[in-house]
């Protein structure tokens, strides 16, 4: 098995388990070897017995970083911990969660205790979810949280811990957090493929009912990993501490800037690794204002488009969308996905409806003429290149793709899925220069085409991409290439 990880310790003496996978080295053997350039940064698990300022501890961390490897903990993880008045500002919010964890126990603790935090694991089952909140903002390998029973439990203090401290009763729990931490499993592995060279997180959401990938997609996904030597693991809110234990992180899951995805993005940037979608295609593609003003700017053909401001929404507004825009018009959220968030309004009193519902969530919404075509264009683009075309067709009876019934389901229309080659070139072009005024990730460019010609209706961070519909044609190669692109990315990351 190859080296993943390296663990320093102290003292040899003090490294009492058998796990495959992991080199662990002194500290002094670490500090005085000369570094040796790599492929991939070393992971450094550092358990020195101490880590105040200018420890061997402090060290380790201090030119594991300047080798370019990824320690933990970090220097700054290092600063944060070395007096309670830098770390209090987290304490409120793991205060009240400790509080809500211990009013829902059956049994709750009756005094005092200290709650072990290995590996964002808890010590004690009860509190795993603290532990993980814990973890994810002190990346610590050994914690040890003093809680405190008063009129209100308190967190007292989060200590550090070196591993001579982890005694015998803790052994089992410590080996089983750092496996889990390490993806080291007790059982050596049964089959022949090489080793992996590099993990990738698949963000996904099991419970979405209307995900950008499918089960079936998500399953080629990994597949087209295993061919390319990428592990490829799927993950969920849950998981947003392990982030840093992969080499790239890809959003399966629809997004927004107010939930877990958007922080995802964010923490998966600041690891210094890949992440499709990236914080600011995220922005840019889920609000429709923003856009409409880059489209426009670029002189890229929109249907007619006239933003609405709440407090400016009067009679004369809506004489001025009738004027301009006639019957029928759509009004749309700006962050509308699916199909959702859109009205299509025939007279004044149905406007006056959705603008009211509309405005409810957002100050600005948009009012746009109505461009009825029997079918939209899709073209998927990652970092700069057209991937796939597809034409998805209006659900039967409805004026969009999806339509969303009152009972909550969804029906779509039909599509078909071609050679990019096979699109007329006009729409493909377009779309690329729509995609580029967002960035270089994977998107979906959404186009009407009709008698007074091509029309972008919005370009996708999240495009979907399930089995049998957008693959259709390409099969198994899309997913190669949508791998081969992260590999590209990691690797130029750690050239750079």
């Amino acid at each position: 098995m190859p080296v993943r990880h390296t663990v320093i310790v102290d003292r040899l003496k003090d490294w009492k388990w058998d796990i495959e996978g992991l080199e662990v080295l002194a500290a002094n053997d670490y500090l005085t070897r000369q570094p040796v350039p790599q492929k991939r940064p070393m992971r450094i698990i550092n358990l020195c017995r101490h880590y105040t300022y200018l420890s061997g501890g402090y060290y380790c961390s201090l030119l594991a970083e300047a080798r370019s490897d990824i320690p933990m903990p970090t220097i700054a993880d290092i600063i944060d911990l070395s007096r309670q008045g830098l770390y209090a500002f987290a304490l409120p919010d793991l205060e009240s969660l400790l509080e809500k964890t211990v009013k829902r126990l059956a049994e709750p603790p009756v005094e005092s205790f200290d709650l072990y935090v290995f590996f964002g694991q808890a010590g004690d089952a009860r509190f795993k979810r603290l532990a993980a909140e814990v973890f994810d903002v002190f990346r610590y390998p050994l914690l040890k949280v003093v809680i405190e029973r008063g009129k209100r439990w308190k967190i007292r203090a989060i200590r550090p811990m070196g591993l001579h401290q982890v005694t015998a009763s803790l052994g089992d729990f410590f080996e089983t957090s750092l496996r889990s931490h390490a993806r080291v499993p007790r059982k050596k592995r049964s089959d022949s493929r090489k080793p992996a060279l590099y993990d990738l997180a698949i963000l996904y959401n099991p419970n979405d009912k209307m995900p950008p990938s499918d089960m079936d997609a998500l399953d080629l996904f990994i597949k087209a990993g295993h061919r390319q030597r990428v592990d490829v693991e799927l993950i969920t809110r849950k998981d947003f501490s392990r982030i840093a234990e992969y080499d790239a992180l890809f959003i399966r899951e629809t997004t927004s800037i107010d939930n877990h995805t958007f922080r995802f993005a964010r923490k998966a940037e600041a690891e210094g690794m890949p992440v499709i979608d990236d914080p600011k295609s995220i922005i840019r593609c889920t609000n429709k204002v923003y856009l409409w003003e880059r489209l426009t700017a670029q002189n890229l053909p929109t249907p007619k488009t006239i933003p609405l401001n709440r407090y400016r929404f009067n009679e004369q507004t809506v004489l001025r969308l009738e004027d301009e825009l006639g019957y029928p018009m759509v009004l749309k959220i700006p962050d509308g996905s699916f199909s959702r968030g859109m009205f299509k309004c025939g007279n004044r009193a149905e406007v006056l409806e959705a603008a009211r519902s509309l405005f409810a969530h957002s100050r600005i919404i948009l009012a746009q003429e109505f461009m009825y075509t029997a079918y939209d264009w899709r073209i998927g683009i990652l970092n700069g290149k057209p991937l796939y075309a597809c034409q998805y067709r209006q659900a039967r009876g409805h004026w969009q793709i999806v339509n969303h019934e009152a009972a909550g389901s969804a029906r779509y229309g039909g599509f078909e899925t071609m050679y990019v080659e096979d699109a007329p070139p006009e729409v493909v072009r377009i779309a690329l220069e729509s995609a580029a005024l967002i960035g270089n990730g994977f998107y979906g460019v959404d186009l009407k085409q009709n008698d007074k010609g091509i029309f972008v209706i919005e370009v996708n961070d999240n495009p979907s991409l399930d089995e049998s519909v957008e693959d259709k044609v390409l099969k198994g190669a899309l997913y190669d290439t949508i791998i081969g692109e992260f590999i590209r990315r990691i690797e130029a990351m750690r050239n750079a």
